[in-house]
């Protein structure tokens, strides 16, 4: 079920691409997942995330990777690790996350529109 949410309500949410810098092993993770470093550019900085993104990407894959992320949610504790903003993703029918990502080359800190 849909809820309707008022457009000004969407409008609050910064939603920003950026570039994977670095993916490190979560092993402390309940559920398998990376640490991420994501750069946003001089505006909104360095930012780390944890993502279940294990089914279908590997670490090595995921450095130089454009993404979207929510960046001004508040700070998240996922076990010993601060994730910092929300990395963005559609499931397939088993599950596993794909990321979003623009078709073409975007700056990092870039707002969706």
């Amino acid at each position: 079920m849909t809820i309707p949410i008022p457009f000004d309500d969407f409008l609050k949410v910064e939603v920003r691409a950026g570039t994977i810098v670095a993916a490190d092993a979560f092993p402390e993770a309940r559920k398998p997942a990376f640490k991420l470093t994501i750069d946003f550019g001089p505006e909104v900085g360095v930012k780390r995330s944890s993502a279940q993104i294990t089914d279908l990407y590997s670490l090595e894959a995921l450095v130089g990777r454009k993404v979207m992320a929510v960046t001004n949610f508040a700070p998240r504790q996922i076990g010993p690790f601060m994730s910092e903003v929300l990395v963005l993703g559609a499931s397939d029918e088993q599950g596993r996350i794909s990321l979003l990502a623009p078709d073409h080359e975007v700056p990092d800190g870039s707002r969706m529109h």
